[in-house]
């Protein structure tokens, strides 16, 4: 087989996406709360099912209007794993806030639902939880334990668009959801983007004036004042039209992308079944209450090394693959503005395992096996230096 070169991701384009880009561009109305958002938002109102979709320049953005709606103030403390985006620590330490750490699951490499408890303090006002490669936390548990405690429970479901936890959506089970619409998730709204999902109802109407920069904009918008004024804290988190309109474009193939995605994903998990059965490397785990988008594909190698060995052979191969995120509690900064709560056994361990390979839309199955090839060859060689 000739030498490919495979890149690690492809933004996502359906074909759709130009025809509404000249609808917007045509309307003269690129800014503010237009046609297109308006579908958008409603489109996921109505898809998920909550209380109101907020479209947001980008996934971090709808995680910093979460702080502020959750009125975090300075000595607030905010639980969530540390193996994480830093945005969804910096949301909370831009309030003031200082993070507690928890271990994650060595399984889902999602937070550890039965440590959370012992992490909670008479300043505990947060739970963030991180859906990692679209696969659900344990969600009844950390609803539970919030309830008990009197504490907010915020979803970053940045990579968990499609994704369900039993018959719920990820992002619609706690008081708010984030999603990401980067070039590098299942859907884009042209390169950057978010979503912020409201699912208390009587925090809708808040939300709406922290979106317009702390005005009563929509209120004046909507015929209710006849002026409208500064009546709190807020940002200027409107999304442009010309992103809304891009993501219009995908909404419209939203079940083609995911199927697509899908059999990929299972390509890959068939492909590398014999690898895993002779204790090379470990595949993703998906709980058996958990519905996943095939956000990504990962695998979990013996250790750091293998994992670097692994790496630049693809790379010398033509194929870009990644580790993801160094844990946040070893960063510099992290250390000045979180603590770990109890004992790091899998977070460090983990993440030093993980690679994920090439998934995108639009992935082909020349491509894939091209990169099974190229791992099954990597590991031939491994086992006869050995």
């Amino acid at each position: 087989m000739n030498k490919l070169n495979i890149p690690f991701n492809k933004a996502c384009y359906v074909g759709h996406e130009e025809k509404y880009m000249k609808q917007a561009i045509k309307s003269k109305k690129l800014s503010g709360v237009g046609y297109f958002s308006k579908k958008c938002e409603g489109w996921f109102e109505k898809k998920i099912g909550c209380q109101k979709a907020i479209l947001t320049p980008s996934c971090t953005n709808a995680l910093e209007m979460t702080a502020m709606l959750i009125n975090i103030l300075p000595g607030d403390e905010v639980i969530m794993p540390s193996y994480t985006f830093v945005s969804t620590a910096n949301s909370f330490v831009l309030r003031g806030a200082k993070i507690v750490f928890v271990d994650i699951r060595s399984d889902t490499m999602n937070i550890d639902e039965n440590k959370i408890e012992n992490a909670i303090t008479s300043k505990t006002k947060a739970i963030v939880v991180v859906h990692y490669a679209g696969v659900g936390c344990e969600m009844d548990k950390i609803m539970k334990i919030a309830k008990k405690y009197n504490l907010y429970v915020i979803e970053d479901a940045a990579q968990g668009m499609m994704s369900k936890y039993k018959d719920k959506f990820l992002g619609t089970i706690g008081h708010f959801g984030c999603y990401s619409f980067h070039d590098t998730k299942n859907y884009t709204s042209g390169g950057e983007g978010g979503l912020l999902i409201v699912n208390d109802k009587k925090l809708v109407e808040r939300a709406e004036i922290i979106r317009e920069n702390g005005t009563d904009r929509k209120r004046f918008l909507d015929n209710i004042v006849d002026e409208y004024a500064w009546v709190d804290i807020g940002g200027n988190y409107l999304t442009s039209e010309l992103q809304a309109a891009y993501l219009w474009g995908q909404l419209k193939e939203v079940n083609k992308v995911f199927k697509t995605r899908l059999k990929c994903w299972r390509i890959y998990y068939r492909g590398l079944e014999p690898l895993e059965k002779l204790g090379y490397i470990s595949l993703p785990h998906i709980p058996q209450n958990c519905y996943h988008n095939a956000h990504m594909f990962y695998v979990k190698v013996k250790n750091l090394q293998v994992r670097s060995d692994l790496i630049h052979f693809l790379k010398r191969n033509g194929i870009s693959a990644v580790f993801h995120y160094i844990p946040l509690h070893s960063s510099p900064f992290g250390r000045r503005v979180s603590r770990f709560s109890g004992d790091n056994v899998w977070t460090t361990k983990e993440s030093e395992r993980l690679i994920r390979l090439p998934l995108f839309y639009g992935l082909t199955d020349l491509e894939q096996k091209y990169i099974l090839k190229r791992v099954y060859e990597f590991y031939d060689e491994k086992f006869k230096s050995s």
